[in-house]
């Protein structure tokens, strides 16, 4: 044990000195390895504090709740040219799958539409994500307000102009003045605040809204509209299961239901897609996945420079210390010393190399935590990542040079020092 505390001491002496006399040759050598973890760490820190956002996000949400829609949340063997022939869910459907569908907490209508601007006397908010919706959606969505309330059935089903505005948007177009009871104008009419939404944070994902840029109000304000078949606006029916509840036989009775009621003959395909939201999540980890794989593949070839940069500067250290190895031999070092004094060198380089990595990392993650207010997370994972890897370089590069070394002929190699 003693002999090991001793190699790594005289190892680290060797790799500081190496610093200290060749700093240029030294620092070049270890970019390579600094880019490579910075690149790497960079990576999954991002793909990781994006996954824990859309994660945080969506746990206001069942991961059962269903979204019953004409178009698909992912891939599908059905054709486009026949997913296009589908007729929008209507509200009547709502309306009888609400009354008729057992096992459900709660269920709601919903538009997805596009983005509106709202303005409030000369101040205005562009790009407004709009969510039309019924009254129950408060209840799905589980929200939460910092002012006021939801709209409740009665102002729903009567179109009523009133609006729920996101704290962003509400903060925009009032300051510090309470919205409570002032108007805003939108779709070219006056609506009435009535509620402002907690602060929630920017939004990894939206899944039919709940973040700070959004407003809400009434769906059947835009029914009036648009009717039930616009293309601006896709219809939704949102559907959330009771705890314990078998999904699979849910969907089965949602699907004969609404069969049944289109009158969709026996053998035709459903001109309708059942979406559950764990489906979409499993999409978006794969995704996540693909990135952060490709992200690693990239940043290899950088691990792969500086690889070769730590066996180039190794080589000439060997060379540099020949004359040193012959005498450390003749007085009885063994090869193993020798090479694993050079071995845990080469570490060491990759070590210093790889920290250097994770603190830009670190520090570029502080920043844009404060610029961008989305939270950026180096995890202890991450970080022992990069140190494995570190050492890993440090042991793939540094083995041929440790090798070469510790078969050096002592007489040769005091003879090659004279």
């Amino acid at each position: 044990m003693l002999l090991y505390l001793r190699l790594l001491k005289e190892s680290f002496a060797f790799a500081m000195n190496a610093l200290r006399n060749n700093k240029l040759r030294t620092m070049l050598s270890l970019l390579g390895v600094t880019i490579g973890i910075f690149s790497i760490i960079a990576v999954l820190a991002a793909v990781d504090s994006l996954d824990q956002k859309i994660q945080k996000d969506l746990s206001t949400l069942d991961k059962n709740t269903i979204y019953l829609t004409s178009q698909s949340f992912g891939p599908t063997e059905v054709p486009r040219w026949k997913r296009e022939q589908f007729p929008n869910v209507t509200f009547e459907e709502y309306q009888y799958l609400k009354t008729s569908l057992s096992h459900v907490e709660n269920s709601c209508f919903q538009y997805f539409t596009s983005s509106q601007t709202i303005t409030h006397e000369s101040k205005t908010s562009d790009n407004v994500n709009m969510v039309a919706v019924t009254s129950e959606f408060v209840d799905v969505q589980r929200m939460e307000f910092s002012e006021g309330r939801f709209f409740n059935e009665s102002e729903s089903y009567s179109g009523k102009q009133v609006v729920v505005l996101g704290y962003d948007i509400a903060k925009n177009l009032f300051d510090e003045v309470d919205p409570i009871g002032k108007t805003v104008r939108m779709y070219g009419q006056r609506f009435v605040v009535i509620g402002v939404t907690k602060k929630k944070g920017n939004s990894g994902i939206d899944i039919g809204g709940g973040d700070d840029t959004s407003a809400f109000f009434p769906s059947t304000f835009l029914r009036r509209i648009y009717g039930d078949n616009n293309p601006q606006v896709l219809p939704v029916i949102v559907i959330k299961p009771e705890k314990g509840t078998d999904i699979a036989a849910l969907k089965g009775d949602i699907a004969q239901k609404l069969r049944n009621f289109r009158g969709v003959k026996q053998g035709d395909i459903d001109n309708f897609f059942i979406n559950i939201l764990s489906g979409l999540t499993d999409m978006i980890d794969k995704l996540l996945g693909s990135v952060r794989g490709g992200g690693i593949i990239i940043s290899c070839f950088s691990f792969l420079v500086g690889g070769f940069g730590i066996a180039n500067i190794m080589f000439v250290s060997v060379k540099e210390r020949t004359n040193l190895i012959g005498i450390q031999k003749s007085l009885g070092a063994k090869n193993r010393f020798i090479l694993l004094q050079f071995l845990f060198e080469a570490i060491i380089l990759c070590l210093i190399g790889g920290l250097i990595g994770l603190v830009i990392v670190w520090l570029l993650a502080m920043l844009l935590t404060n610029v961008l207010e989305f939270e950026f997370v180096l995890s202890l994972g991450n970080i022992i990542i990069g140190t494995g890897l570190s050492i890993v370089v440090g042991l793939i590069s540094g083995i041929l040079p440790a090798i070469s070394a510790s078969r050096l002929d002592p007489v040769e190699a005091i003879r090659s020092g004279m």
